[in-house]
């Protein structure tokens, strides 16, 4: 669904005359991802061939066309991809956080919906994944499936190996969040203690034939890391999960179950996650639809006609969240007095990471907000600057906010509330911080996951 300018006003977007210009900018951005418009893009029909990636599929060649959407933007994809078989779907299912706004009602008999949570699966990840692999239980080589990947299918789509328990798979996923790992980091254990994750699901639908469209929230666009790349060869290993256990010293601290089990499959005792030709690859199409990068062109774009003299950065947002904030506040101090006269637009894109230091018990926020409350105190008392995060899918942790608003003013307006920059960040409280100060970006969930964007502005 793509979200209306408006969506995205706070206090500071409403009090200033390039509020608005921004609010654009960040429409335009989500815009430039839309999942139903990426899918009209990538495939196309003429009669019953079905275009994708280049190869001509003939509809009429099988018996039985499925969907199966995984991920936040399950419904939309799913409804895009409906309507171009629709006259040969014989069925499907889409797994997501959000079930809104549903399906249309011509869908209604023939697409099933699943709900599960994340960051940290739940019960009903568990059990949704159960139904789904129990409904894709007996497909043959007559039965073509479009599988729809997005963002959040990691934790959505949960079905742990034997002996790890749901309440075991929580206890890690927790430990990755908090310890700061990255994406690639989580997704190579993931791969490593489930059995549908790291090209595990492809066995599963073996041998219909399957293409698999995904929209990338992953730097890079790498298929076998994006919600842990169900449908591609792995090539990760079980002492790749090892290696990254021992760089954050996890053993101690992750449940038994998991280790005895990665400490089988690098002896060999259990089978690694199918690779490159293996046989179940055989003949699948895999393609990447939308990604980060298009998120930032379609920005870039709008920014442009606002009048922004503006560019992508071409190095990657990532790091310790709070650092990275304090980092490119410093970049957008020095836009302060450089020569240009113009409007000032630089935008990054990419993924921080959050470690739960100290004993205090951690507030709420995400690592978008803990990115603009790290950016606070460097910007303290500079003009006509501004520094916007934005978690493309709507949500920052297990927050309803996408992000925040930061200016030269944020921590003048603070102080007149007591409320101490240094405090929020030591409590991982960053929500509570910029709820106070009303700049809170909440344009609701977004229906896309690609990633997260920064946005430095100088006017």
């Amino acid at each position: 669904m793509i979200k209306p300018a408006e969506s995205f006003l706070t206090r500071t977007l409403r009090e200033y005359p390039w509020g608005i210009k921004i609010t654009r900018i960040l429409a335009a951005s989500l815009a430039a991802v839309d999942p139903a418009a990426a899918i009209d893009r990538a495939l196309q029909r003429d009669g019953n061939i079905l275009s994708v990636a280049g190869q001509e599929i003939k509809l009429e060649d099988f018996k039985n066309v499925y969907l199966l959407a995984i991920g936040k933007a399950g419904i939309p994809m799913a409804v895009a991809a409906g309507d171009l078989v629709s006259d040969h779907l014989s069925g499907g299912a889409v797994l997501s956080k959000s079930l809104d706004p549903g399906i249309p009602d011509d869908y209604q008999e023939k697409i099933k919906l699943y709900q599960g949570d994340h960051p940290i699966p739940d019960q009903n990840s568990l059990n949704s994944t159960e139904a789904i692999l129990s409904l894709f239980s007996s497909q043959t080589s007559n039965d073509l499936i479009i599988v729809l990947i997005s963002g959040g299918g990691s934790a959505l789509f949960t079905s742990p190996q034997t002996g790890i328990s749901l309440k075991d798979l929580q206890q890690a996923n927790k430990i990755f969040l908090e310890r700061g790992l990255n994406i690639q980091e989580i997704n190579t254990i993931r791969k490593h203690i489930s059995q549908i994750k790291g090209g595990q699901l492809a066995g599963h639908l073996y041998p219909a034939r399957t293409i698999s469209v995904i929209l990338s929230d992953v730097i890079g666009d790498p298929i076998d890391m994006i919600a842990s790349g169900p449908t591609v060869p792995d090539p990760s290993t079980y002492n790749d999960a090892l290696a990254v256990i021992r760089k954050y010293q996890l053993e101690g601290y992750l449940p038994s179950s998991i280790n005895t089990h990665l400490k089988a499959g690098a002896e060999g005792k259990i089978p690694e996650t199918p690779k490159a030709g293996d046989p179940v690859f055989q003949g699948q199409t895999s393609l990447v639809i939308a990604g980060i990068q298009d998120a930032m062109n379609g920005a870039l774009g709008q920014a442009q006609k606002e009048g922004y003299l503006s560019q992508i950065s071409p190095d990657p947002l990532e790091g310790e969240a709070k650092l990275a904030g304090d980092r490119l506040a410093k970049i957008l101090c020095q836009l302060e007095t450089s020569e240009y006269q113009e409007g000032n637009c630089l935008i990054t894109g990419g993924e921080t990471t959050v470690s739960l230091t100290g004993s205090l018990k951690p507030g709420r926020g995400g690592r978008n907000l803990e990115l603009a409350l790290g950016a606070v105190r460097q910007m303290s008392g500079h003009k006509g600057l501004a520094l916007i995060t934005l978690a493309t899918d709507g949500e920052d942790g297990v927050t309803d906010s996408a992000g925040a608003v930061v200016t030269g003013e944020t921590l003048a307006r603070a102080e007149e509330l007591g409320l101490n920059p240094d405090d929020f960040l030591a409590r991982h409280d960053s929500y509570t911080f910029f709820k106070a100060l009303d700049d809170l970006l909440l344009p609701g969930a977004t229906g896309t996951n690609v990633n997260d964007l920064c946005f430095l502005f100088k006017f």
